[in-house]
């Protein structure tokens, strides 16, 4: 398994990996989920990926050099040549078909499912920022202001952090962290998620960054976020009262009557009816 974010702000993108494979408790592998393609000046897109490695890894490197055309007359469309990010993400979505098309059914013949999914942002010259979630199926949606960010992966561990921080004004470099907490909050619960991790930050309008760092467990930046959000969370948890059960003095009650709803019943006899 895997986990990815990408968070588009007002203020840059930010792009999350992890790092681990397995295919069983046994058979546990490092490979790198992320690549940068940039042309400085020109562009920079960030590809993230999930799901079967070889579908994964045939799709960047079809990527490399695919090609599409609107008619057979038309000139084609690559990564390297797209005049929005729009176009660019087809290009993927056409990568990703041509896999299909040559795999699909020897997958199937194997018991395996075509599963794959690609989060890919980034700025080409002439336009904004743009960030895109792919599915198998080589489509693809956009994310919005209503919904700055995309995971792929082991997403439901990292998401509440997400929610509750992200908004499209958030600082570049506290979407970084938040990130980071995201992701940790993952590895704490998720043993096929692990480091190292890889993470770009890029700042709208640059048209490059140099913002680009693996992680691994002897990362000072790191260790201190991972030990102080363990901590910082214990705190937090301990600052809020315990329930009280016995009618005791308390400010925030809660043997409390729903206004709009009864108790749960008992069921104390078999023939009782549950309605």
């Amino acid at each position: 398994m895997t986990y990815c974010v990408g968070i588009k702000l007002n203020a840059g993108l930010v792009f999350l990996s992890d790092s681990r494979t397995n295919a069983g408790v046994d058979h546990i592998s490092t490979f790198r989920k992320m690549i940068v393609y940039e042309q400085p000046g020109d562009r920079v897109m960030v590809l993230l990926s999930a799901g079967n490695l070889s579908i994964s890894q045939s799709v960047r490197e079809i990527l490399q050099i695919e090609e599409l055309r609107e008619t057979e007359d038309s000139p084609p469309i690559t990564i390297w040549n797209a005049k929005s990010m729009f176009d660019a993400a087809r290009v993927l979505g056409s990568a990703v078909r041509h896999v299909y098309d040559r795999d699909a059914e020897a997958l199937k013949h194997a018991g395996l499912d075509f599963n794959v999914s690609f989060i890919f942002g980034g700025q080409v010259k002439g336009e904004g920022m743009r960030l895109f979630l792919v599915y198998s199926a080589g489509n693809f949606i956009e994310a919005t202001n209503e919904t700055p960010y995309f995971q792929v992966g082991e997403s439901k561990y990292g998401k509440p952090v997400l929610d509750r921080v992200l908004t499209p004004e958030t600082p570049l470099d506290e979407a970084a962290k938040c990130a980071l907490v995201s992701m940790d909050s993952t590895m704490k619960s998720n043993l096929s998620v692990g480091l190292p991790l890889d993470l770009v930050v890029y700042e709208a309008n640059q048209l490059q960054t140099d913002k680009i760092v693996c992680m691994d467990a002897n990362n000072p930046y790191y260790q201190m976020m991972h030990n102080s959000w363990g901590q910082k969370l214990r705190e937090v948890f301990d600052s809020i009262d315990d329930p009280v059960w016995d009618g005791g003095e308390t400010a925030h009650p809660l043997m409390q009557p729903a206004l709009r709803h009864p108790p749960l019943r008992k069921i104390s006899t078999p023939e009782e009816k549950l309605i």
